[in-house]
């Protein structure tokens, strides 16, 4: 990529086309018609945050083979920029392109401690564990700033809730206080995204991301406060980090993590799209291979649908990765595992208080 016209400290490259925005329609945003009043460029790169005000905070998932059953999400696009991130689909739902947009606009949930707090109150509601970052990263760089996932914390630990977390910020340790209370009744489980032990790899894969050495460091940290950590290896990519498999897991276990997962890379709606563009800027001696061996692990396509096969791939290069894996968790993590969470302890405490008997 030339230096000199790349878009520094963003993934994408280009913003491309929302499917769901047809010419015939006119998309309102009147953050940026403000800014084009007040004299401003409206597409400077700079990361714009917009409030918004949804009416629940906890999705029921249906997908069957991701292994969770309800989700939550602070925050809408996400400001680490990973060129990869299959969320990047979801901000065309919001009229926005899942390219540049994805990294530089991002909605902001200010409500989502309340609504959490009314969902949990619910008399139908059975506790399950909610998983923060199903769809964006809950400690991205806006967390900084408007801290709703350490207020949403507060209210897993009032109401005695379980809770997942799934980051790859270092952030997370701000809130050390309140995940070693959740921890203490079991209520707390931490997914640890590591993709790459290269800097220069996790420099042109996650712009805006914590280094490699400050996530390592924290599942180190969270560990040893008895906090658990599953470490995540996703998206492993052909010829960009699935050399690392093992190097990654030895890393993850001498660090505390209690177990991997992984996924194999698909490029799923515009992601396609906007990861061959930047492949081909950043990596151009190798594009083409990557592309190819990526499509080899889903069918020809850069990727598939399918449930159970969509997330681990098909054919020799999946295999390969796949058996790489088991392979890491035979040498690394033999007996040891992520404990289940306390369902239990939820019913005594929906007033917010333990109920006398």
């Amino acid at each position: 990529m030339n230096p000199k016209t790349a878009i520094k400290g963003r993934g994408a490259q280009v913003n491309v086309h929302n499917r769901f925005f047809e010419l015939s329609h006119e998309m309102r945003d009147d953050f940026l018609e403000f800014c084009r009043k007040e004299g401003e460029v409206s597409d400077k790169n700079k990361t714009q945050y917009l409030e918004v005000f949804p009416k629940t905070i906890v999705n029921k998932v249906e997908s069957p083979d991701i292994g969770m059953m309800y989700s939550m999400n602070s925050y809408q696009g996400c400001e680490h920029g990973c060129i990869y991130c299959y969320a990047r689909n979801s901000h065309e739902y919001w009229g926005y392109s899942a390219g540049l947009d994805f990294e530089r606009r991002i909605m902001v949930k200010k409500e989502a401690p309340k609504l959490l707090e009314i969902q949990l109150k619910k008399k139908s509601w059975k506790a399950h564990p909610i998983v923060m970052s199903g769809n964006t990263d809950c400690y991205q760089p806006a967390e900084k700033q408007f801290e709703i996932t350490r207020q949403c914390l507060g209210v897993f630990l009032k109401y005695k809730h379980p809770v997942a977390i799934i980051t790859k910020n270092a952030l997370i340790l701000r809130d050390l206080d309140l995940l070693k209370a959740l921890a203490k009744d079991n209520l707390i489980g931490v997914n640890m995204s590591i993709t790459s032990l290269s800097e220069n790899t996790r420099r042109i894969l996650e712009p805006r991301t914590t280094t490699i050495k400050k996530r390592l460091e924290t599942v180190k940290v969270l560990s040893e406060n008895g906090i658990p950590v599953n470490v995540m290896l996703a998206p492993i990519i052909p010829s960009i980090n699935s050399h690392e498999i093992l190097p990654l897991a030895k890393a993850a276990a001498e660090h505390g993590a209690l177990s991997i997962a992984h996924t194999i890379v698909r490029l799923n709606g515009a992601i396609g799209e906007i990861f061959k563009d930047w492949i081909h800027k950043t990596l151009p001696d190798r594009a083409e291979k990557v592309l190819h061996q990526i499509e080899s692990c889903h069918g020809g396509h850069l990727y598939d649908s399918r449930y159970g096969t969509r997330m681990r791939g098909e054919g020799k290069i999946a295999e390969q990765i796949n058996n790489l894996v088991k392979l890491a968790r035979l040498r690394y993590f033999n007996n040891k595992a992520m404990p289940k969470l306390n369902l239990n302890l939820h019913e005594q405490y929906k007033d917010g208080q333990l109920k006398l008997f």
